[in-house]
Protein backbone atom coordinates (compact mmCIF):
# COMPACT_ATOMS: atom_id res chain seq x y z
CA UNK A 1 0.00 0.00 0.00
CA UNK A 2 2.84 2.63 0.58
CA UNK A 3 4.85 1.73 -1.61
CA UNK A 4 1.88 2.31 -4.51
CA UNK A 5 1.35 5.63 -2.54
CA UNK A 6 4.95 6.86 -2.84
CA UNK A 7 4.94 5.98 -6.30
CA UNK A 8 2.07 8.10 -6.43
CA UNK A 9 3.39 10.71 -5.35
CA UNK A 10 6.25 10.92 -7.30
CA UNK A 11 3.98 10.66 -10.49
CA UNK A 12 2.39 13.90 -8.91
CA UNK A 13 5.91 15.28 -8.47
CA UNK A 14 6.46 15.02 -12.12
CA UNK A 15 2.73 16.35 -13.17
CA UNK A 16 2.63 19.45 -11.10
CA UNK A 17 6.33 20.05 -12.16
CA UNK A 18 5.09 20.39 -15.37
CA UNK A 19 2.19 22.19 -14.50
CA UNK A 20 3.92 24.63 -13.01
CA UNK A 21 6.05 24.91 -15.87
CA UNK A 22 2.82 25.81 -17.94
CA UNK A 23 1.59 28.25 -15.37
CA UNK A 24 4.83 30.11 -15.37
CA UNK A 25 5.37 30.16 -19.54
CA UNK A 26 2.12 29.29 -21.07
CA UNK A 27 0.57 32.91 -21.01
CA UNK A 28 3.49 35.04 -21.80
CA UNK A 29 3.71 32.28 -25.05
CA UNK A 30 0.42 33.02 -25.62
CA UNK A 31 0.91 36.87 -25.37
CA UNK A 32 3.59 36.39 -27.98
CA UNK A 33 1.98 34.18 -30.15
CA UNK A 34 -1.70 35.81 -30.27
CA UNK A 35 -2.35 38.89 -32.32
CA UNK A 36 -4.65 39.73 -29.95
CA UNK A 37 -3.09 40.34 -26.80
CA UNK A 38 -6.77 39.53 -24.54
CA UNK A 39 -5.92 35.79 -26.05
CA UNK A 40 -2.76 35.56 -23.54
CA UNK A 41 -4.52 33.13 -20.96
CA UNK A 42 -6.46 31.31 -23.76
CA UNK A 43 -4.01 28.04 -24.07
CA UNK A 44 -3.76 27.75 -20.36
CA UNK A 45 -7.86 27.90 -20.11
CA UNK A 46 -7.57 25.27 -22.93
CA UNK A 47 -5.26 23.17 -20.84
CA UNK A 48 -7.69 23.26 -18.01
CA UNK A 49 -11.10 22.82 -20.47
CA UNK A 50 -8.83 19.18 -21.86
CA UNK A 51 -8.27 18.61 -18.48
CA UNK A 52 -12.62 19.28 -17.80
CA UNK A 53 -13.75 17.19 -21.27
CA UNK A 54 -11.41 14.23 -20.06
CA UNK A 55 -12.03 13.84 -16.52
CA UNK A 56 -15.01 11.67 -16.89
CA UNK A 57 -14.24 9.06 -19.63
CA UNK A 58 -10.75 8.86 -18.11
CA UNK A 59 -12.70 7.71 -14.79
CA UNK A 60 -14.96 5.58 -16.57
CA UNK A 61 -11.90 3.99 -19.05
CA UNK A 62 -9.89 3.31 -15.69
CA UNK A 63 -12.88 1.67 -14.44
CA UNK A 64 -12.54 -0.97 -16.63
CA UNK A 65 -8.87 -1.53 -17.37
CA UNK A 66 -7.66 -0.15 -14.45
CA UNK A 67 -5.27 2.57 -12.95
CA UNK A 68 -2.15 1.68 -14.30
CA UNK A 69 -2.95 1.44 -17.66
CA UNK A 70 -5.40 4.70 -17.66
CA UNK A 71 -1.79 6.73 -16.43
CA UNK A 72 0.05 5.62 -19.49
CA UNK A 73 -2.78 6.81 -21.72
CA UNK A 74 -2.67 9.74 -20.00
CA UNK A 75 0.80 10.52 -20.16
CA UNK A 76 1.71 9.25 -23.51
CA UNK A 77 -0.93 12.31 -24.53
CA UNK A 78 1.06 14.60 -22.72
CA UNK A 79 4.35 13.82 -24.38
CA UNK A 80 2.59 14.69 -27.68
CA UNK A 81 1.40 17.89 -26.44
CA UNK A 82 4.78 18.70 -25.52
CA UNK A 83 6.56 17.83 -28.87
CA UNK A 84 3.30 20.01 -29.93
CA UNK A 85 4.08 22.95 -28.22
CA UNK A 86 7.83 22.94 -28.91
CA UNK A 87 7.28 22.89 -32.61
CA UNK A 88 4.49 25.55 -31.98
CA UNK A 89 6.62 27.69 -30.56
CA UNK A 90 9.22 27.27 -32.85
CA UNK A 91 7.20 28.13 -35.90
CA UNK A 92 4.89 30.38 -34.34
CA UNK A 93 1.78 29.02 -34.68
CA UNK A 94 -0.52 30.32 -31.57
CA UNK A 95 -3.35 27.46 -32.90
CA UNK A 96 -1.09 24.86 -32.68
CA UNK A 97 -0.29 26.07 -29.45
CA UNK A 98 -4.02 25.79 -28.28
CA UNK A 99 -3.82 22.60 -29.75
CA UNK A 100 -0.99 20.99 -28.07
CA UNK A 101 -2.62 22.61 -24.74
CA UNK A 102 -5.86 20.50 -24.72
CA UNK A 103 -3.52 17.49 -24.62
CA UNK A 104 -1.77 18.80 -21.84
CA UNK A 105 -5.43 19.41 -20.24
CA UNK A 106 -6.23 15.38 -21.05
CA UNK A 107 -2.93 14.21 -19.44
CA UNK A 108 -3.80 16.15 -16.60
CA UNK A 109 -7.65 14.46 -16.75
CA UNK A 110 -5.91 11.02 -16.48
CA UNK A 111 -3.62 12.56 -13.46
CA UNK A 112 -6.08 14.05 -11.39
CA UNK A 113 -6.71 10.69 -10.46
CA UNK A 114 -3.15 9.70 -8.82
CA UNK A 115 -5.04 11.10 -5.37
CA UNK A 116 -7.61 9.00 -5.53
CA UNK A 117 -5.60 5.90 -6.59
CA UNK A 118 -4.21 6.46 -3.24
CA UNK A 119 -7.16 6.72 -1.53
CA UNK A 120 -8.57 3.48 -3.01
CA UNK A 121 -5.55 1.13 -2.08
CA UNK A 122 -5.40 3.06 1.88
CA UNK A 123 -7.25 1.80 4.77
CA UNK A 124 -9.93 4.10 6.25
CA UNK A 125 -7.19 4.94 8.99
CA UNK A 126 -4.60 5.78 6.47
CA UNK A 127 -6.98 7.58 3.74
CA UNK A 128 -6.26 11.70 4.86
CA UNK A 129 -2.51 10.70 5.07
CA UNK A 130 -2.80 8.69 1.98
CA UNK A 131 -4.31 11.41 -0.41
CA UNK A 132 -1.89 14.27 1.74
CA UNK A 133 1.32 12.29 0.70
CA UNK A 134 0.68 11.93 -3.08
CA UNK A 135 -0.44 15.66 -3.15
CA UNK A 136 3.20 16.58 -0.98
CA UNK A 137 4.64 15.26 -4.30
CA UNK A 138 4.06 19.00 -5.38
CA UNK A 139 6.88 19.82 -3.35
CA UNK A 140 9.48 18.85 -5.71
CA UNK A 141 7.50 20.74 -8.13
CA UNK A 142 7.63 23.90 -6.44
CA UNK A 143 11.42 23.45 -6.89
CA UNK A 144 11.81 22.05 -10.23
CA UNK A 145 8.90 23.06 -12.11
CA UNK A 146 9.90 27.07 -12.46
CA UNK A 147 13.40 26.81 -12.49
CA UNK A 148 13.14 24.41 -15.05
CA UNK A 149 11.33 27.31 -17.06
CA UNK A 150 13.87 29.77 -16.32
CA UNK A 151 16.66 27.06 -17.19
CA UNK A 152 15.56 26.25 -20.33
CA UNK A 153 13.47 29.25 -21.71
CA UNK A 154 16.65 30.49 -23.52
CA UNK A 155 17.75 26.93 -24.62
CA UNK A 156 16.68 27.69 -28.28
CA UNK A 157 17.72 31.29 -28.73
CA UNK A 158 15.72 31.65 -32.00
CA UNK A 159 12.47 30.44 -29.87
CA UNK A 160 11.81 31.53 -26.27
CA UNK A 161 10.46 28.81 -24.15
CA UNK A 162 10.71 26.54 -26.82
CA UNK A 163 13.23 24.31 -25.26
CA UNK A 164 11.21 24.24 -21.82
CA UNK A 165 9.12 22.90 -23.81
CA UNK A 166 11.32 20.16 -24.68
CA UNK A 167 12.27 19.73 -21.16
CA UNK A 168 8.70 18.81 -20.41
CA UNK A 169 8.90 16.02 -22.54
CA UNK A 170 11.52 14.91 -20.59
CA UNK A 171 9.55 15.21 -17.57
CA UNK A 172 6.70 12.96 -18.73
CA UNK A 173 9.40 10.73 -20.09
CA UNK A 174 10.56 9.93 -16.43
CA UNK A 175 6.20 9.41 -15.00
CA UNK A 176 6.52 6.45 -17.71
CA UNK A 177 9.19 4.89 -16.24
CA UNK A 178 7.81 5.64 -12.43
CA UNK A 179 4.22 3.68 -13.96
CA UNK A 180 6.06 0.51 -14.26
CA UNK A 181 6.67 0.04 -10.80
CA UNK A 182 2.80 0.76 -9.98
CA UNK A 183 0.87 -2.45 -8.82
CA UNK A 184 -2.69 -1.73 -8.37
CA UNK A 185 -4.87 -4.87 -9.29
CA UNK A 186 -7.32 -4.03 -11.72
CA UNK A 187 -10.87 -4.10 -10.69
CA UNK A 188 -13.29 -6.52 -9.69
CA UNK A 189 -16.45 -7.93 -11.70
CA UNK A 190 -18.22 -5.91 -8.87
CA UNK A 191 -16.67 -2.49 -8.92
CA UNK A 192 -16.64 -2.79 -12.84
CA UNK A 193 -20.00 -3.59 -13.64
CA UNK A 194 -22.13 -2.51 -10.73
CA UNK A 195 -23.30 0.83 -10.20
CA UNK A 196 -24.49 1.64 -6.92
CA UNK A 197 -26.99 4.21 -6.06
CA UNK A 198 -28.43 7.29 -8.64
CA UNK A 199 -25.40 9.46 -9.57
CA UNK A 200 -28.54 12.19 -8.24
CA UNK A 201 -28.94 10.26 -4.99
CA UNK A 202 -25.02 10.94 -4.46
CA UNK A 203 -24.40 14.04 -5.62
CA UNK A 204 -27.50 15.77 -3.20
CA UNK A 205 -25.60 14.83 -0.25
CA UNK A 206 -24.65 17.23 1.82
CA UNK A 207 -21.53 16.74 2.58
CA UNK A 208 -20.72 15.89 -1.25
CA UNK A 209 -21.98 19.42 -2.37
CA UNK A 210 -19.93 20.90 0.12
CA UNK A 211 -16.75 18.68 -0.68
CA UNK A 212 -17.16 19.30 -4.35
CA UNK A 213 -18.07 23.25 -3.87
CA UNK A 214 -14.95 23.73 -1.82
CA UNK A 215 -12.77 22.16 -3.70
CA UNK A 216 -14.35 23.68 -7.33
CA UNK A 217 -14.69 27.36 -5.65
CA UNK A 218 -11.26 26.95 -4.06
CA UNK A 219 -9.39 25.81 -7.05
CA UNK A 220 -11.71 28.60 -8.99
CA UNK A 221 -9.84 31.20 -7.45
CA UNK A 222 -6.36 29.68 -7.03
CA UNK A 223 -6.69 29.35 -11.25
CA UNK A 224 -7.76 32.65 -11.27
CA UNK A 225 -5.77 34.83 -9.46
CA UNK A 226 -2.59 32.40 -10.50
CA UNK A 227 -3.10 32.63 -14.02
CA UNK A 228 -3.15 36.70 -13.79
CA UNK A 229 -0.23 37.10 -11.58
CA UNK A 230 2.30 36.68 -14.63
CA UNK A 231 0.66 39.00 -17.14
CA UNK A 232 0.19 41.29 -13.21
CA UNK A 233 4.01 41.48 -12.73
CA UNK A 234 4.97 41.63 -16.59
CA UNK A 235 3.01 44.84 -16.91
CA UNK A 236 4.32 46.26 -13.27
CA UNK A 237 7.61 45.82 -14.67
CA UNK A 238 8.94 42.70 -12.84
CA UNK A 239 11.32 40.47 -14.65
CA UNK A 240 10.46 36.69 -15.29
CA UNK A 241 13.29 35.71 -12.88
CA UNK A 242 10.77 37.11 -10.36
CA UNK A 243 7.79 35.74 -11.79
CA UNK A 244 9.16 32.27 -11.40
CA UNK A 245 10.31 33.09 -7.69
CA UNK A 246 7.46 33.90 -7.33
CA UNK A 247 5.62 30.80 -8.88
CA UNK A 248 7.90 28.55 -6.78
CA UNK A 249 6.72 29.62 -3.52
CA UNK A 250 2.72 29.39 -4.19
CA UNK A 251 3.37 25.96 -5.26
CA UNK A 252 5.08 25.33 -2.15
CA UNK A 253 2.39 27.04 -0.27
CA UNK A 254 -0.04 24.60 -2.33
CA UNK A 255 1.86 21.50 -1.62
CA UNK A 256 4.64 21.48 1.35
CA UNK A 257 1.34 21.33 3.58
CA UNK A 258 0.47 18.27 2.63
CA UNK A 259 2.85 16.39 4.59
CA UNK A 260 0.66 17.52 8.16
CA UNK A 261 -2.58 18.46 5.85
CA UNK A 262 -3.32 14.84 6.94
CA UNK A 263 -3.28 15.02 10.51
CA UNK A 264 -4.34 18.47 10.74
CA UNK A 265 -7.53 16.69 8.85
CA UNK A 266 -7.67 14.02 11.81
CA UNK A 267 -7.27 16.23 14.81
CA UNK A 268 -8.94 19.14 13.87
CA UNK A 269 -11.75 18.13 11.49
CA UNK A 270 -12.04 18.06 7.73
CA UNK A 271 -14.58 21.31 8.02
CA UNK A 272 -12.27 23.02 10.24
CA UNK A 273 -9.70 22.32 8.28
CA UNK A 274 -11.30 23.73 4.79
CA UNK A 275 -12.40 26.70 6.77
CA UNK A 276 -8.28 28.07 7.67
CA UNK A 277 -8.00 27.54 3.63
CA UNK A 278 -10.89 29.93 2.84
CA UNK A 279 -9.58 32.58 5.44
CA UNK A 280 -6.61 32.18 3.72
CA UNK A 281 -7.79 33.14 0.46
CA UNK A 282 -9.13 36.54 1.66
CA UNK A 283 -5.76 37.23 3.21
CA UNK A 284 -4.27 36.73 -0.18
CA UNK A 285 -6.74 38.84 -1.24
CA UNK A 286 -5.74 41.56 0.57
CA UNK A 287 -2.29 41.35 0.47
CA UNK A 288 -2.85 41.80 -3.37
CA UNK A 289 -4.87 44.61 -2.69
CA UNK A 290 -2.01 46.34 -0.84
CA UNK A 291 0.40 47.00 -3.44
CA UNK A 292 2.38 45.46 -6.26
CA UNK A 293 5.61 45.12 -5.13
CA UNK A 294 7.54 41.66 -5.42
CA UNK A 295 7.08 41.20 -1.54
CA UNK A 296 2.80 41.61 -2.51
CA UNK A 297 3.36 38.95 -5.17
CA UNK A 298 5.17 36.88 -3.06
CA UNK A 299 2.68 36.90 0.11
CA UNK A 300 -0.13 36.92 -1.62
CA UNK A 301 0.62 33.49 -3.79
CA UNK A 302 2.22 31.74 -1.03
CA UNK A 303 -1.18 32.30 0.95
CA UNK A 304 -3.35 31.26 -1.90
CA UNK A 305 -1.42 28.15 -2.55
CA UNK A 306 -1.82 27.07 1.69
CA UNK A 307 -5.81 27.59 1.30
CA UNK A 308 -6.10 25.54 -1.88
CA UNK A 309 -4.16 22.89 -0.16
CA UNK A 310 -6.06 22.84 2.68
CA UNK A 311 -9.48 23.36 0.41
CA UNK A 312 -8.65 20.48 -2.06
CA UNK A 313 -7.28 17.78 0.45
CA UNK A 314 -9.81 18.43 2.67
CA UNK A 315 -12.60 18.31 -0.03
CA UNK A 316 -11.29 14.88 -1.88
CA UNK A 317 -10.92 13.83 2.05
CA UNK A 318 -14.86 14.87 2.79
CA UNK A 319 -16.08 13.43 -1.02
CA UNK A 320 -14.25 9.88 0.11
CA UNK A 321 -17.10 9.40 3.03
CA UNK A 322 -19.59 9.95 0.14
CA UNK A 323 -19.84 6.96 -2.23
CA UNK A 324 -19.04 3.24 -1.93
CA UNK A 325 -16.73 0.84 -3.93
CA UNK A 326 -18.54 0.20 -6.49
CA UNK A 327 -19.68 4.17 -6.99
CA UNK A 328 -16.29 5.63 -6.71
CA UNK A 329 -15.79 5.88 -10.72
CA UNK A 330 -18.71 8.25 -11.34
CA UNK A 331 -18.47 9.95 -7.92
CA UNK A 332 -15.09 11.26 -8.80
CA UNK A 333 -15.84 11.70 -12.38
CA UNK A 334 -18.11 13.70 -11.41
CA UNK A 335 -16.25 15.99 -9.03
CA UNK A 336 -13.75 16.49 -11.00
CA UNK A 337 -15.83 17.52 -13.90
CA UNK A 338 -17.19 20.28 -12.08
CA UNK A 339 -13.58 21.88 -10.20
CA UNK A 340 -11.99 21.42 -14.02
CA UNK A 341 -15.16 23.38 -15.21
CA UNK A 342 -14.85 26.18 -12.84
CA UNK A 343 -11.10 25.90 -13.35
CA UNK A 344 -11.16 26.29 -16.51
CA UNK A 345 -14.17 28.83 -16.33
CA UNK A 346 -11.18 31.25 -14.22
CA UNK A 347 -8.74 30.39 -16.45
CA UNK A 348 -9.91 31.72 -19.42
CA UNK A 349 -11.28 34.78 -18.15
CA UNK A 350 -7.69 35.65 -16.41
CA UNK A 351 -6.47 37.29 -19.39
CA UNK A 352 -9.74 39.16 -20.31
CA UNK A 353 -10.24 40.22 -17.11
CA UNK A 354 -7.08 41.70 -16.59
CA UNK A 355 -6.35 43.06 -19.82
CA UNK A 356 -10.07 45.25 -19.52
CA UNK A 357 -10.55 45.40 -15.99
CA UNK A 358 -6.82 45.32 -14.17
CA UNK A 359 -5.18 43.58 -11.37
CA UNK A 360 -7.77 44.79 -8.63
CA UNK A 361 -10.64 43.78 -10.37
CA UNK A 362 -9.44 40.32 -10.60
CA UNK A 363 -8.69 40.38 -7.08
CA UNK A 364 -12.41 41.93 -6.00
CA UNK A 365 -13.86 39.40 -8.50
CA UNK A 366 -12.95 36.41 -6.15
CA UNK A 367 -14.33 37.48 -2.89
CA UNK A 368 -18.18 36.20 -3.97
CA UNK A 369 -16.76 32.81 -4.46
CA UNK A 370 -14.37 32.81 -1.63
CA UNK A 371 -17.87 33.63 0.73
CA UNK A 372 -19.86 30.68 -1.02
CA UNK A 373 -17.16 28.67 0.09
CA UNK A 374 -17.48 29.76 3.37
CA UNK A 375 -21.27 29.83 3.83
CA UNK A 376 -21.27 26.43 2.86
CA UNK A 377 -18.87 25.15 4.81
CA UNK A 378 -20.44 26.63 8.23
CA UNK A 379 -23.56 25.41 7.22
CA UNK A 380 -22.53 21.98 6.88
CA UNK A 381 -20.44 22.35 10.22
CA UNK A 382 -23.66 23.84 11.85
CA UNK A 383 -25.58 21.01 10.74
CA UNK A 384 -23.18 18.53 12.40
CA UNK A 385 -23.22 19.72 15.48
CA UNK A 386 -26.72 19.76 15.50
CA UNK A 387 -27.01 16.59 14.59
CA UNK A 388 -24.33 15.29 17.26
CA UNK A 389 -26.14 17.40 20.28
CA UNK A 390 -29.34 15.52 19.05
CA UNK A 391 -28.34 12.33 18.92
CA UNK A 392 -28.21 11.56 22.72
CA UNK A 393 -31.04 13.25 23.60
CA UNK A 394 -33.10 10.73 20.76
CA UNK A 395 -31.08 7.67 22.79
CA UNK A 396 -32.39 8.92 26.03
CA UNK A 397 -36.28 8.84 24.94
Amino acid sequence: MKKNVWLLSFCQALMNSGNVLLVATSSLVGYHLAEDKALATLPLGLQFLGTMLTTIPASMFMKHVGRRAGFVVGTLLGLAGAALASWAIVHGSFFLFCAAALLFGAFNGFGTYYRFAAADVATDDYRPKAISYVMAGGVIAAVLGPNLANWTSGLLPAAEFAGSYLALAGLYAASLLVLLFLDIPRPGDHEAHDTGRPLREIATQGKFVVAALGAALGFGVMSLVMTATPLAMHAHAHPFRDTAFVIEWHVLGMFAPSFVTGHLIRRFGVLNIMLTGAVLNVLCVVVNLGGTELTHFWGALFLLGVGWNFLFVGGTTLLTETYRIEEKAKSQALNDFLVFTMVTISSLSAGALHYTLGWRAVNIGVLLPIALILGALLWLHSKQRHAARSKPRSVET
